[in-house]
């Protein structure tokens, strides 16, 4: 049920550097058509600090682990959406299977990855328990024994209370040259991280620490190098029009994008992108640490 391309395969079994990455950011993250690119430029900052890229999805009856561009161009918007629960109903169903964080995590368990790029993980969403809503991300990640780099936790969610079910999960959070876990767009403002690092080196040692002891998943915060500080009241406006037109579960998030996109004149958009690729580069030097 698992398809590793060769440049993958190769790289595991030689005990090479690989980073995982996802696919929803490519089916669902941006307008048609940009999503690819997108992609594309993440697996190109991974090479660049001498990673393999290894993009996960479901195609054709079966989970790939590194994608070709052709590929990738299969990824539209209208892709099923694929958390860990859904991976086996994609491949049956030979759905175009978009992977989220927790989907992609568990395929990289499945395949020996220890790294994991994305621009933000999944948590719990604002309001809680109402709706009674928390991203599958999370338990995938509290045991996966791999290191996610994002820009922290989606800023649509309730970050303190995700921060405080990871501390539950005993996942590690660290800050890369921070000591608050960045705010996705916004660079400071979110909680107190668990330790600060400083280099990919220290959060590769960081990570094998945590492994030997017994840990599983570990989420890296990179602040975005060109923080937008002012999104937040965006982000409600989005929130709540997303609650006026009844969209609910895992259609929030792309709602909530396409809406700060449009309403920021495309601001939120080059951010994001920016950021995907940033995490992509670091991911790549934590995964040539270890």
């Amino acid at each position: 049920m698992i398809r590793v391309a060769g440049e993958v395969r190769e790289a595991l079994a030689g005990g090479g550097a690989v980073v995982a990455l996802e696919t929803t950011l490519v089916a669902h993250g941006f307008p048609p058509g940009e999503g690819v690119e997108v992609g594309l430029e993440s697996e190109r900052h991974v090479r660049a600090a001498g990673a393999v890229p290894a993009t996960v999805g479901v195609l054709d009856g079966e989970v790939r682990v590194g994608l070709t561009e052709d590929e990738l161009t299969r990824f539209a918007p209208d892709a099923r959406k694929v958390g860990p629960r859904d991976l086996a109903a994609a491949t049956v169903q030979r759905a175009v299977g978009a992977t989220t964080v927790g989907g992609t995590l568990a395929v990289a368990r499945a395949a020996g990855i220890r790294v994991l790029a994305t621009g933000g993980i999944g948590g719990v969403h604002r309001g809680f328990p109402h709706p009674p809503d928390i991203s599958a991300d999370l338990g995938q990640l509290a045991r996966t024994p791999a290191v996610v780099v994002s820009a922290g936790v989606k800023s649509l969610l309730d970050v303190p209370a995700t921060a405080e079910l990871l501390e539950t999960l005993g996942v590690p959070v660290l800050g890369f040259r921070v000591d608050t876990l960045p705010l996705f767009y916004a660079a400071a403002g979110g909680p107190p991280v668990s330790a600060r690092v400083e280099t990919a080196e220290e959060a590769a040692r960081m990570a094998a620490a945590h492994w030997k002891l017994g840990g599983a998943g570990l989420l890296l915060g990179r602040p975005p190098d060109e923080p937008l500080d002012d999104v937040e009241p965006l982000i409600e406006e989005a929130l709540a029009a997303a609650a006026t037109a009844g969209v609910s579960g895992q259609a929030v998030t792309p709602y909530v994008l396409a809406y700060l996109h449009r309403e920021s004149g495309g601001r939120t958009e080059n951010a994001n992108k920016a950021l995907v690729a940033q995490n992509a580069r670091l991911a790549g030097e934590v995964a040539v640490a270890l």
